[in-house]
């Protein structure tokens, strides 16, 4: 759950924009305010059934974006490198066989960076 709940705030935080408000205050307020589908539903005036699905469209519409965009698994992708170069570097001694696998990570970010 938390690593679902992870994902939703990212996308929610690169595609929030392209959503209607009323989907985008919806998973802040349930996402990040933690609000019940309850509280949401007296807020918004509708059935706790209708935030639900509110909620599961809006999630739904920022999964697809991310399908055709990509912009998530990019950033995670040179996360990710960035923190094997990061703990290499913070080693004790770097020797060429680690400098070396420093720069497959640097050039794998640069090649990655020009699709």
């Amino acid at each position: 759950m938390l690593k679902k709940l992870n994902r939703v705030n990212y996308l929610l935080d690169i595609y929030g924009s392209l959503l209607t408000s009323r989907q985008k205050n919806a998973l802040q307020l349930y996402f990040i305010n933690d609000l019940t589908l309850s509280e949401i539903a007296l807020k918004f005036r509708i059935s706790r059934q209708a935030v639900y699905d509110l909620i599961r469209r809006a999630v739904g519409a920022l999964e697809r974006l991310e399908e055709r965009l990509s912009i998530y698994s990019q950033f995670k992708h040179l996360r990710q490198h960035l923190g094997e170069a990061e703990r290499i570097l913070n080693g004790k001694s770097l020797g060429t066989e680690e400098q070396e696998y420093l720069k497959e990570i640097v050039q794998e970010l640069l090649d990655y960076n020009e699709q």
